[in-house]
């Protein structure tokens, strides 16, 4: 793994993680990808190995990114999916020549072609958008709560009330602040 970069905010469900690669979208915006390299190591911590990646598919890696967050944070509003994103997401789909494998210890985990492109490791990436988005798992697609961030995640908790994308993060950060304001106005008495 490279240094130098901000750790990858990993979360349970591929989709919503990719597009965690920018984070604090209306805060300062961290790049979590900045070079094909890095995102060559994102992949790989999310079992989706490649062997290299140029310029160009960083830009289509980013896109689907986008696209994603667009198409996910419509759903959880509830509104129009964009039709831009979601052909995006389409093509990446159908782009991509991978195949699901069952381990002997009963995971799944994603064969991709032999060539091991970026495209295919895209693909997987775009076809879990598409079973969250169209609600073919059991969980919620909702936005964090947190005003710097706003990040579309898929809510699997038994009540579907959670608030922020990552409790370490956003959520740590809120209970933070909340807790800070308190103490400027109700400050301890000096002894």
């Amino acid at each position: 793994m490279r240094t130098g970069f901000p750790d990858f905010r990993l979360g349970s469900v591929l989709a919503t993680s990719f597009t965690g690669t920018l984070s604090e979208r209306h805060g300062e915006a961290v790049e979590r990808i900045p070079t094909p390299h890095r995102l060559i190591d994102w992949l790989a911590v999310n079992g989706l190995a490649v062997d290299s990646c140029t310029g160009a598919q960083l830009d289509l890696a980013r896109e689907l990114r986008e696209s994603i967050h667009a198409a996910a944070t419509a759903a959880a509003v509830q509104v129009a999916l964009p039709a831009p994103a979601v052909q995006v997401i389409n093509d990446c789909s159908v782009q991509g020549r991978a195949a699901a494998i069952l381990t002997p210890e009963g995971e799944r985990r994603w064969r991709l072609s032999s060539a091991s492109r970026v495209e295919d490791a895209l693909g997987v990436i775009a076809a879990d958008a598409i079973s969250i988005i169209a609600g073919e798992r059991d969980g919620k697609l909702a936005l964090c709560v947190s005003p710097t961030c706003q990040a579309a995640f898929f809510d699997t908790s038994q009540s579907r009330t959670r608030k922020w994308c990552d409790m370490n993060t956003c959520g740590n950060r809120q209970k933070k602040a909340r807790f800070n304001a308190n103490q400027r106005k109700n400050p301890r008495p000096a002894k």
